[in-house]
C-alpha cells in the first residue's frame, strides 16, 4: 500500500489541471447518467408490481439484477463526490480506476442484496406466510420501521455515516493502489455505506420494495443524510419520520400515503 502521488503546486501549468478537472466532471456526469438510466429502467421494471409491505421478491436472478439497477439509480449521486475524489488523487489519472472503484461499491451492494433474499427465503420456509398482512406483517412492518428509526440515532449509525461523509479521510485510510486497489477499495466503501444505509433498506422492504414511489424517498433520505451540511438535523429528521411511519403502520395504515394495503388492494389493478 502507498499514498497517492501528491502534484507540484504550477509544475504542469494550468492545462493539466483543467483537463483533469474536466475528467472529473464527465466521471460525475457519467455516474448521475447510469443513475437516470437505473431509475428509468427501475420504474419500468415495478410497474405494476408494488403490492405493499413484504412484496414477494420473485426469482433469485430476477431480483438481484433488478437490486443491482436499483442501488445504481439510489446511490451512484450520493457517492459521487467520493468517486470524484478517488479520482483526482488516483496517480494515472485513467477513468479505469474510478469505475472499478463505483463497480466495486455495487458489488458490497449485491452481497447486501443477496443477504436480504437469503432471511426472505428462511423467513418463507420456517414461518410460511407470517408475513401475510392478516397474521404478523402489519406488526412486524410496523417494528422494522420502529428499529431502523432507533438505529438511525445509535453509534454505530453514526460512525458509518462519518465514513461515507468524510471521503478524504475514508480513501487516505484505505488507499489501494492498482486497479484490483480500486475494485477493493470501492468494496470497502460500499460496506460503511451499507453499514450506514441498511436500516433504511429494510425500511423499504417493509413499505413495498417494488414501490417507485417510497424507493425514491428512501434515496431522497440517504442523499441528504450524506451531504447536506446539517448532518444532525438530518439523521434526527429521518428517525422521526420513521418512527411515525412505523405507528402509523400498526395503528392507521390506510393514512400512510402511497402504500397499497395488502387484503384492501383491487384484484384488478
Amino acid at each position: 500500500m502507498s499514498a497517492p502521488a501528491q502534484e507540484r503546486p504550477g509544475s504542469g501549468g494550468l492545462a493539466p489541471a483543467f483537463a483533469a478537472a474536466r475528467v472529473r466532471l464527465g466521471l460525475i456526469a457519467v455516474l448521475f447518467a447510469l443513475a437516470a438510466v437505473g431509475w428509468w429502467w427501475t420504474v419500468r421494471r415495478m410497474r405494476g408490481m408494488d403490492q405493499g409491505p413484504w412484496t414477494e421478491l420473485g426469482t433469485l436472478g430476477w431480483f438481484l439484477g433488478t437490486w443491482v439497477v436499483m442501488m445504481a439509480a439510489m446511490m451512484f449521486p450520493s457517492v459521487a463526490p467520493t468517486v470524484a475524489l478517488y479520482a483526482r488523487m488516483t496517480r494515472r489519472r485513467s477513468p479505469l480506476s474510478p469505475l472499478l472503484f463505483a463497480a466495486g461499491y455495487l458489488v458490497t451492494w449485491a452481497g447486501g442484496g443477496l443477504a436480504a433474499f437469503a432471511l426472505w427465503a428462511v423467513v418463507g420456509r420456517v414461518g410460511g406466510d407470517v408475513l401475510a398482512w392478516d397474521r404478523a406483517g402489519r406488526w412486524v412492518a410496523g417494528a422494522t420501521l420502529v428499529v431502523a428509526a432507533a438505529y438511525e440515532v445509535s453509534p454505530l449509525k453514526d460512525v458509518c455515516l462519518g465514513r461515507c461523509r468524510s471521503p478524504l479521510s475514508f480513501l487516505l485510510g484505505a488507499w489501494r493502489d492498482g486497479p484490483g486497489g480500486a475494485l477493493r477499495m470501492g468494496a470497502r466503501h460500499g460496506a460503511w455505506c451499507v453499514g450506514c444505509c441498511w436500516a433504511l433498506m429494510a425500511s423499504l422492504f417493509a413499505l413495498g420494495v417494488m414501490s417507485v414511489a417510497w424507493t425514491a424517498v428512501v434515496a431522497g433520505l440517504i442523499a441528504v443524510e450524506k451531504t447536506l451540511p446539517w448532518r444532525r438535523v438530518a439523521v434526527y429528521g429521518t428517525a422521526a419520520l420513521l418512527l411515525l411511519l412505523g405507528v402509523l403502520l400498526v395503528v392507521a395504515p390506510d393514512a400512510v400515503p402511497a402504500l397499497p394495503v395488502p387484503g384492501e388492494m383491487d384484484p384488478m389493478a
